[in-house]
């Protein structure tokens, strides 16, 4: 809780350096070094650590080159990503702000699940782990938390700026929280109000506010009210399900999905970082949402903590993440998108996770087809998740994942970009 320390020195002795604390930038700075230090330091203790306890992996005979030789490579890494995440988010940041809460429990209550399907596996010897059925209901647990915290909570808000007294509320939905005030920008005073509104971003319009009340009349003036929430968390969970599940079939190959969800986090923390800062939100015409800078100091740390993982998990890797892990990094890299506003660039930023999860759609859904209709199952790729397609073809696993790091790059600024073009 170094924040409330030096929060204290400075109001009650005025230590000098200690206001430096107060500065998002220098705490994202910190958080960043942080974590990246604990990943590298106990990393490697933690993975000795597995080694002892004979967490390696078991690997499927699938025809694949090289998985032979990753037969005893310590799992359950995840635990390194999550402890390099979640201490220095305690230790730097505002514990009690409403969106930091929500990331902690994401990290947690994912990784949890996770350490339980990779717990029933090593130390219970069943080789499914936890049914699937258990990782949904979990996941949609998570979902319904997540997205009735949003909904519901006055401590989720955004600003309107007020023209004449009379707040422009954005639909008959929106509650605002507390009184108007003031602010004087370029010699010109503008007064502003906090409401508390279920609205997204849309991306490349310049309109870019989407009501999710909106949405609802269109079954109905009267179902506004009870179809806008049931909508919105709803579409949340959906986002954290489908997410979180396509991160955990992304960690297929060494160093694949640590270094894609370092990209997203990356592109999602531009978005955190602008859309909680007042100056940039108001030169950019975006929303501003307050008490949102705080949650840069937990993507920073979620960065260093997944490039710190992966100076051991790029090849030849010498620990896998494991459902403790992947699914917490999907989960998170979703609740971020949630909370920051831009659920529809979902499909954009996390387009790495969506691929892997469209191609096992597709191979499925053809060999299903195929088998009915001729008898006989044809398959579309090689094999699936599309990573092991282009393992068949040959392609050595280290230059899947550089090149799979690129297009997520791609994708990250085709994101960003979304910024101006509107």
């Amino acid at each position: 809780m170094l924040y409330y320390l030096f929060q204290y020195l400075q109001e009650n002795f005025n230590l000098p350096g200690a206001g430096v604390f107060q500065f998002i930038s220098f705490r994202v700075a910190i958080a960043l070094i942080f974590s990246l230090l604990i990943s590298l330091v106990y990393g490697k203790r933690i993975i000795r650590l597995l080694q002892k306890k004979q967490m390696g992996e078991q690997i499927r005979e699938l025809g694949l080159a090289g998985e032979k030789v990753k037969a005893g490579t310590p799992t359950m890494g995840g635990i390194i990503i999550i402890l390099a995440l979640v201490i220095p988010t305690i230790l730097l940041t505002d514990v009690k702000n409403v969106y930091i809460i929500l990331m902690l429990l994401c990290t947690l209550w994912l990784g949890a699940i996770g350490f339980l399907d990779d717990y029933l596996k090593k130390f219970r010897k069943n080789k499914d782990g936890l049914a699937g059925k258990y990782k949904v209901v979990g996941q949609l647990g998570l979902g319904i938390i997540i997205g009735a915290t949003m909904y519901f909570s006055d401590n989720v808000n955004i600003v309107r700026e007020t023209t004449g007294g009379v707040s422009p509320i954005y639909s008959s939905e929106d509650k605002v929280i507390g009184e108007e005030y003031t602010r004087i920008e370029n010699g010109k005073t503008a007064s502003f109000v906090k409401v508390r509104s279920a609205v997204t971003t849309i991306p490349f319009a310049k309109d870019h506010e989407l009501s999710y009340a909106k949405i609802a009349s269109f079954f109905g003036e009267g179902a506004v009210k009870y179809l806008t929430p049931l909508f919105y968390i709803l579409l949340v969970t959906f986002i954290i399900i489908a997410v979180s599940n396509g991160a955990n079939l992304t960690d297929g190959i060494d160093g694949l999905a640590t270094g894609t969800s370092a990209i997203m986090g990356i592109c999602l923390g531009v978005f955190v970082y602008v859309s909680g800062n007042y100056y940039f939100s108001e030169y950019l015409n975006i929303m501003y949402i307050p008490n949102l800078g705080e949650v840069s100091i937990f993507v920073a740390a979620f960065v260093g903590a997944c490039i710190g993982f992966l100076w051991y998990n790029s090849f030849p890797a010498q620990v896998f993440m494991g459902d403790t892990g992947s699914l917490a990094l999907g989960g998170i890299i979703a609740t971020l998108a949630v909370i920051v506003r831009k659920e529809l660039l979902v499909p954009i930023i996390c387009g790495i996770f969506l691929i892997e999860n469209v191609s096992v759609m597709i191979q499925v859904g053809v060999f299903k087809y195929t088998k009915k209709k001729y008898g006989e199952g044809r398959r579309v790729f090689l094999m699936t998740p599309l990573h092991h397609h282009y393992q068949k073809l040959g392609y050595h696993e280290s230059k899947i994942s550089t090149r799979f790091w690129i297009v997520g790059i791609l994708l990250a600024v085709l994101s960003i970009v979304t910024l101006k073009l509107q």
